[in-house]
This record gives C-alpha cells, structure tokens and sequence, in this order.
C-alpha cells in the first residue's frame, strides 16, 4: 500500500517532504502534484522506478522523460544549451513548459530518445515539488501521470491513492492542480517545434 502525505500546497511541511526525499532516496515510486498535473518520479538512477513509470503508462523506448530541475543551475547540467534557447528557456521558467534538448554524460542512458539521444527537462512553478528538489538536492525523473486509454491525467490525490495504491510507494496530495499537462517545446533538431500544445501559453514561441 502506498503512503499517503496530505502537504500544504503553498507552506509544505518541511518534516514530510524531508520524509519523502529520504524515501525517493531508497528507491521509491512517488506520485506528486505539479504546476500543470500530477506527475510520477523516483530517482535519477532508479532502474526499478524507471521500469515501473513504464510499466504503469504502458510507455515505449521513444517516450521523453522529463527531468525535474529545482533551478536553471541544475537543468544545465544535463542538457546542452546554446545562447539564443539559453534566453528562450530562461524567459519561460519556472513554468508549464517542458524543453527537449541533447542530453549531457550526466543523463543515464535508459532516459534518452534512442536516436536522438535528448530529454526532456523542466522547471516547475509549485512549492511543493520546488521544496522536494531543494530537500533532494538533484533532479527528480518524472513522467505526466496519464494512465493509457485515458484522455486526462490524473489530478485528485485521493483517487490516485485508490487506482494506483499497489503500484507506486507515495502518494503526496496537495489538492487540485489541474489536468494539462506542459506545452512541450523541442530545440534538438536546431529549430523551435511545438511538440505539445498544454498549460504553458505558446504565443512566445510563434
């Protein structure tokens, strides 16, 4: 069965989400609120955690997992970043948007798009999530929470805990954050793509 935390969306307390780093730390699946929706995570090197993201949207090796970077720091760590989208990214985070970018040696090689060799990285706009990196101190592998067959993601902590009670370790509920996810915007192939229209207003890309 699955943990559950009920944390304060804008003052989270600082004993649980102490509480749940340590648990990511040891291997754990969480599934947590973000700025657009939930999102599922575990640890960058997590293999179990990884296969069972996978396993729970039914994902293929082509999908883009994001990173979760706490800061602009951290997010250069793992992906290459020229000048002109250094100042396109910069302008838009923390934010909705998810950026697809080629991966630095940092990124484990399961993460990457099998011929692209990127990933997704994003810095995200919610106190909960922005105090679960800083307690972490790095970035935190994550995928939307959209179940396959389904059209939206999941959003109510509560529902979460019932559906995927014997499939992910902790469940952190901090209310409704919605059901877009990001708007997610490819620079790999050297040229701005809008890849996913979401949550993130895309007028500043067009």
């Amino acid at each position: 069965m699955a943990k559950y935390f009920d944390v304060h969306p804008e003052n989270p307390q600082q004993r649980t989400i102490t509480n749940v780093a340590e648990n990511i730390r040891s291997g754990s699946l969480v599934a947590y609120p973000t700025d657009s929706c939930y999102a599922l995570g575990c640890q960058l090197g997590n293999r179990d955690g990884l296969s069972r993201i996978r396993a729970i949207r039914d994902l293929d090796d082509r999908h883009h997992f994001t990173l979760m970077c706490q800061n602009f720091a951290q997010l250069g760590q793992f992906v290459h970043i020229d000048n002109d989208v250094f100042r396109t990214v910069k302008a838009s985070t923390p934010g909705q948007y998810t950026f697809i970018l080629a991966a630095t040696k940092e990124v484990p090689r399961q993460l990457l798009h099998p011929k692209k060799k990127t990933v997704g990285v994003r810095i995200p706009d919610h106190p909960v999530v922005q105090a679960l990196l800083a307690e972490l101190g790095e970035p935190l592998l994550s995928s939307t929470l959209l179940l396959p067959d389904e059209a939206e993601p999941l959003t109510q902590g509560w529902e979460i805990k019932e559906r995927l009670d014997h499939e992910v370790d902790i469940v952190i509920d901090s209310g409704d954050c919605g059901t877009e996810p990001t708007t997610v915007i490819d620079f790999s192939n050297g040229e701005l793509e809008i890849v996913r229209r979401g949550a993130g207003d895309t007028s500043r890309f067009e």
